[in-house]
């Protein structure tokens, strides 16, 4: 009975050395880290973008978090690594893996980006995640990145943006001739074809050329971003329709090698991490842009107000023609624009009796 005993005590212990043997490099492997660098359009301390709830640094902070240090994301503001707009081509390259801006900067790698930050006249907040997320939309952004190598989430939105700061006030669409404006994306295209002299410039360099009388108006984002780049010291006139970004997505761009590498369960970190961010950002922004468009108006004497009937009716009439016009050039924007917009069309009958009836016979 004794020898038995020692038998399985030694064969007991055997067993055990074999599994912690076979275990051990699972657990060196689970471990180990992955430091991957990300570079942004805006630069470093950006509200929104790069510092506070939902931004790029948040992010970083969020996948480090729920990996307990397996995935590591190095944050590099505009200029630190690539400048602000060279991040797709960066990530493309495989020089970094991951990129944080807007895809409205890509339309002149393809037209059909556009549609992944905002269109003009397009959907809010509710009904764009509504379709990125359970309406195909995601899909297809990833399918429009496939030939350059990427794949890309939602990790941001601003929400309702302003139309922007102007020095003299709007009165007609011939107003709107010969004005030398920063505004990206689609309404740059529309405005231009109205005749205004349209301008793309980094976040930072907006209030020294609108001071300087470079530019005679400029869009950025919303209430507290521009009261923070100064703009309401170059303009008093801030038109408030926001026609041309009504939800204002912020995108995270991968590396589609770098991201098949990564484990499945980091995968889905990053995924949800970005999902996070895309809900908590705007929800930051309802607050920082109430109580900063409020301070503005009293404290700084801006004249907030929407555009005139008769501006916003050129500009949507402008916006169909060069939708229309892309969508002939590229079967591909053609999908993305027929999706997105079928999913629009739902999404406005469903709003028109949930959230504005509520607004309209509810709150009064």
């Amino acid at each position: 009975m004794q020898a038995n005993r020692r038998s399985f005590v030694t064969k007991g212990a055997l067993a055990g050395a074999a599994a912690t043997t076979l275990a051990a490099p699972a657990i060196v492997k689970a471990q180990s880290t992955i430091t991957w660098k990300m570079t942004s359009a805006y630069v470093k301390g950006s509200p929104f973008y790069m510092d506070g709830p939902g931004s790029a640094t948040d992010l970083a902070r969020r996948i480090e978090a729920m990996s307990n240090g397996r995935l590591r994301i190095q944050v590099f503001g505009a200029g630190e690594l690539v400048p602000a707009f060279e991040g797709f081509d960066a990530v493309r390259a495989g020089t970094v893996e991951m990129n944080h801006a807007n895809s409205y900067f890509w339309t002149g790698k393809t037209f059909a980006a556009q549609y992944f930050t905002a269109v003009p006249f397009g959907m809010n907040f509710q009904g764009m995640n509504g379709w990125l997320y359970d309406g195909g939309g995601l899909d297809l952004w990833n399918e429009v990145y496939a030939p350059f190598g990427m794949i890309a989430f939602p990790c941001g939105n601003t929400g309702v943006q302003m139309s922007g700061w102007f020095k003299k006030e709007i009165n007609s669409v011939s107003d709107l001739k010969g004005l030398k404006m920063r505004i990206p994306g689609l309404a740059g295209k529309v405005y231009s074809n109205l005749g205004v002299d349209v301008k793309v410039l980094p976040g930072g360099e907006i209030f020294p050329a609108l001071e300087r009388g470079v530019i005679d108006a400029a869009e950025f984002v919303g209430p507290f971003q521009d009261r923070r780049l100064g703009l309401h010291k170059a303009a008093k006139f801030y038109y408030t329709t926001g026609w041309h970004e009504s939800a204002t997505v912020s995108e995270l761009l991968i590396n589609r090698a770098a991201w098949q590498k990564l484990p499945r369960d980091l995968q889905a970190i990053v995924e949800n991490a970005a999902a996070a961010c895309n809900v908590i950002s705007e929800a930051w922004c309802q607050k920082a842009n109430s109580d900063a468009m409020d301070d503005l108006v009293k404290n700084h004497k801006v004249i907030a107000k929407p555009l005139p009937d008769g501006v916003v009716k050129a500009l949507r009439a402008e916006t169909e023609k060069v939708l229309a016009e892309a969508i002939s050039k590229d079967a591909l924007t053609r999908k993305v624009h027929d999706s997105y917009f079928a999913f629009k069309s739902k999404y406005d009958r469903w709003s028109e009796i949930s959230e504005e009836a509520y607004h309209v016979t509810v709150r009064g």
